[in-house]
């Protein structure tokens, strides 16, 4: 039997972020089903960070970690331009919209600047908008980092360790997995794609975390693409692209399709309708497909985040629901957690950002 003051299911980046940030203020076990932390979602990322993703809701969350981030040397300068065409022209311009009520940079382009930023952009193609502040995110160091943080204030992991069954007890929870038993005063559901299932062998509410399918692939064009190009977006969620070593290229049809939680793999009908809409952006042309892969983004049904105390089972806390913005988010949403879960006041990064638009209580 492992002890622990929190049981924090799943070593991805929620698991990990949480696990750093309470430190050595708490005995925390990680629980993780594989043998490798991260390899579902974190590991399938597209490594950027953006001010506006995810929405005015998430943006706080995203702007309140840059500083950590950047002062441990995660994020490296990119860059972002969001394209429209005539039918996109309405999204971009709510999308500015958006930006200017957070606070996020942005710039109108026009198509001159836009041809000068995307060579080969084809015509249809009139209107971009700029944001500066767009970085690349080192998502495996950054992974690695947090790990190294909680291991060295005393966590445990437990890998190859699915959860089998949860059971209350007199103290708290009983947690059994292919690794062992584990008991806990408290237990963290941090099992993105798979937190329904941990909620429900706890008995805790059904807030319905919701797994959906993304794919990335990676080509080879002529020309090559430049490394000091921006990370490229659709305004209607169409498409991304982003330059990536060797003047490769990452390609998204930003895809979102509804799937059970499971080791997904990339479907060749969702590479091929990425490489069509790439090939009516620009007039570039594709050499090779190098490789595919798909990662899960799981979402509430309101698409923000989930933090909190579940009403229906004490002592019971999700961390889950982080959709594509895990990664980007994961300093601050885990200093919100950590002090929400320890009873402590909000560190000052987060200070000003309120924890109830996250709790899973306002589902019901």
């Amino acid at each position: 039997m492992t002890q622990a003051d929190i049981a924090i299911v799943g070593a991805g980046i929620a698991g990990a972020s949480l696990a750093a940030m309470i430190g050595d203020r708490a005995r925390v076990v990680l629980i993780e089903a594989e043998s490798h932390p991260g390899y579902h979602a974190t590991g399938r990322s597209a490594a950027f960070w953006s001010e506006s993703y995810g929405g005015p809701w998430v943006q706080p969350l995203t702007t309140a970690s840059q500083p950590w981030l950047d002062v441990h040397g995660f994020l490296h300068p990119r860059g972002c331009i969001h394209i429209a065409d005539a039918q996109g022209q309405p999204a971009l311009d709510a999308l500015a919209a958006e930006m200017a009520d957070c606070g996020v940079a942005h710039a109108w382009l026009d198509r001159s600047a836009l041809e000068g930023a995307i060579p080969g952009l084809r015509p249809e193609f009139t209107a971009g908008l700029t944001e500066p502040t767009c970085r690349d995110i080192d998502v495996s160091g950054l992974h690695g980092d947090f790990l190294a943080r909680a291991r060295r204030a005393g966590a445990i992991l437990l890998t190859d360790a699915e959860v089998t069954d949860v059971a209350r007890t007199e103290g708290g929870w009983r947690i059994g997995t292919r690794a062992g038993q584990v008991s806990a005063r408290l237990l963290v559901n941090a099992a993105g794609a798979w937190a329904n299932r941990i909620a429900a062998l706890a008995g805790a509410s059904a807030v319905d975390i919701q797994p959906y399918r993304r794919t990335i692939a990676q080509l080879t064009t002529d020309p090559a693409m430049a490394s000091a190009m921006p990370l490229v977006m659709d305004a209607l969620g169409r498409f991304y692209f982003k330059p990536e070593a060797g003047g490769r290229l990452w390609l998204s049809p930003h895809d979102e399709t509804p799937v059970e939680p499971h080791d997904v793999a990339p479907e060749e009908l969702d590479v091929a309708i990425a490489i069509d809409r790439f090939e009516h952006v620009v007039d570039w042309r594709v050499i090779r497909r190098e490789r595919a892969w798909a990662g899960l983004r799981s979402f509430a049904p309101d698409r923000l985040p989930v933090y909190g105390f579940d009403g229906r089972a004490p002592g019971f806390f999700w961390f889950a629901g982080q959709g594509g913005f895990g990664i980007q988010t994961a300093p601050a949403a885990a200093m919100l957690a950590a002090a929400i879960l320890l009873g402590e006041a909000l560190p000052e990064p987060v200070a000003g950002i309120d924890p109830a638009r996250y709790s899973p209580m306002r589902f019901g």
